[in-house]
């Protein structure tokens, strides 16, 4: 199975990268692509299938049953029994740290299940087809595939999307978010050319206007949800990172302490901090907390969530112009990064601020290979990588990397 979600297979000596299809099958393959070294190809046929395959339970999920069938783009291995979801993402995670970071003994566990497959997302975009409908944008074809149901969004917005009734030809984008643990509903719309719109709702559901600067303006309720993880509540805005996953974000919390294990007097650096989850988990245990973000709502988010937090300060700014800034040594640090990872100058001016431990936290296990290796480097031990699936159903792997000085 490779990083990207598709199986890969050899033909004639070509490797072959196929979607919906589970290693060790046999099947027959239409190339569609051919780039020299390797090809890409569709599955028509599956001639031995593994006994790893299942049938996927979503109308909209792409299927072996039609040659040409494809799937709305937000699963991708529903046709995979969940527990060999879980094997391929702890290997697809020890094989991007040999090929990228050159690793040849690196210890990553088990991945961690997500305790529901199934209805687990608390954030999800819709695009809008050409006929108004709702749908998310298949990634191979670029087109917005219209669903009328989800296996993944979860129950509080499922409730969300059967009482929509949208005729607004300006629509570009809808997003519906919830906090699981506090029922707090929330949509978020989008116009062309930031378009304003009247709007009546039925539901107990905040409703805000994002504008394409940024700024949002609010139509109905609040401008924000909240949710609690591990004992905190969190405001969340409209435009602000939140992990998808509640009960893992939970889990996430619990790995990032247990790797850090602050002993009470420790400066802690949280970077890319979005709205303080890592940094105000740790704040009582820790000496002094110091987190980094670029997005300005995010920060105003943190700071609101602080509270009354003496040992907390939250710092606005792109992480590779703020720290090397910080005049006070780092004992621990944590990098929860975007998908394509930390910019270099992160990690040089990281390794000079010499904290004892660094956690990162990271979505995509090729730039965590690649930035690892960099780290390591600089003089620091990757001890182990423990995968949490984040993202059931999907090839996308959360991971969680312990690294000593």
């Amino acid at each position: 199975m490779a990083h990207g979600g598709a199986a890969l297979g050899r033909h004639e000596g070509k490797v072959v990268f196929v979607p919906y299809v589970i290693p060790g099958e046999e099947v027959l393959v239409a190339i569609v692509e051919d780039k020299g070294r390797y090809a890409r190809g569709r599955l028509v046929d599956v001639l031995s299938p593994s006994t790893q395959r299942v049938l996927p339970p979503c109308p909209h999920f792409g299927s072996h049953a039609a040659a040409a069938a494809v799937g709305c783009g937000g699963c991708h291995w529903q046709h995979i029994a969940y527990e060999a979801q879980l094997e391929f993402k702890q290997r697809i995670v020890q094989d991007q740290l040999e090929r990228i970071g050159r690793f040849e003994s690196v210890l990553v566990k088990p991945t961690i299940g997500s305790p529901e497959p199934w209805y687990y997302r608390n954030h999800v975009q819709f695009a809008l087809d050409e006929h108004g409908r709702l749908g998310f944008i298949e990634a191979e074809r670029q087109r917005v595939v219209p669903i009328e149901e989800c296996y993944i969004m979860h129950p509080l917005l499922d409730e969300v999307f059967g009482a929509l009734d949208l005729e607004m030809p300006e629509l570009e984008r809808l997003s519906l978010r919830c906090g699981v643990n506090t029922g707090q509903k929330m949509a978020v719309f989008e116009t062309h050319e930031d378009e304003p719109f009247e709007l009546e709702v039925d539901l107990p559901v905040s409703c805000v206007f994002l504008l394409s600067d940024g700024r949002t303006a609010t139509l109905i309720g609040q401008e924000y949800i909240s949710e609690i993880l591990a004992g905190h509540e969190y405001r969340i805005s409209a435009s602000s990172f939140f992990q998808i996953n509640t009960p893992q974000a939970e889990e996430l919390v619990h790995l990032v302490r247990d790797y850090l294990a602050p002993t009470g007097s420790e400066v802690l650096l949280d970077a890319y901090c979005g709205v303080g989850v890592f940094g105000l988990s740790l704040a009582s245990e820790v000496g002094q907390v110091i987190g980094v973000e670029e997005s300005p709502i995010a920060v105003a988010d943190a700071r609101f969530n602080a509270g009354l937090a003496d040992n907390v300060e939250f710092v606005e700014g792109r992480v590779e112009e703020v720290l090397p800034s910080i005049g006070v040594p780092i004992d621990l640090a944590v990098l929860d990064p975007p998908r394509q990872g930390c910019a270099s100058e992160v990690l040089t001016v990281l390794a000079r601020l010499a904290p004892a431990k660094i956690v990162y936290v990271s979505c995509d296990p090729a730039t965590l290979a690649r930035d690892t290796r960099r780290l390591v480097q600089a003089g620091y031990q990757l001890v182990e990588v423990q995968p949490l699936d984040m993202f059931p159903q999907t090839y996308h792997i959360e991971s969680v990397a312990l690294l000593r000085r």
